[in-house]
């Protein structure tokens, strides 16, 4: 009598605004970690398995817009749900 919410597969990449094209609601709706070469990550906008990198904020630093400066960052990613 256990219900289970099935989660969605972990998309190869991800990002977290919303106008993004890669940008998946349902994967959302569950906590997601991100282990960029070995070390979990809690900062992270954007991820590529594939590609592997991560984007993350650079500092306090933000275009006209209002929104984060994002540098990338390399390296083996891992995501995962918590």
């Amino acid at each position: 009598m256990t219900d289970t919410i099935e989660r969605p597969a972990l998309p190869d990449r991800l990002a977290v605004h919303p106008k993004s094209p890669f940008y998946n609601a349902d994967v959302f709706q569950f906590e997601i970690g991100i282990r960029l070469n070995g070390k979990e990550r809690f900062d992270v906008e954007e991820y590529c398995i594939s590609e592997g990198w991560v984007r993350v904020p650079a500092g306090k630093a933000v275009d006209r817009r209002g929104n984060a400066l994002l540098i990338k960052i390399n390296g083996a990613v891992e995501a995962f749900y918590r």
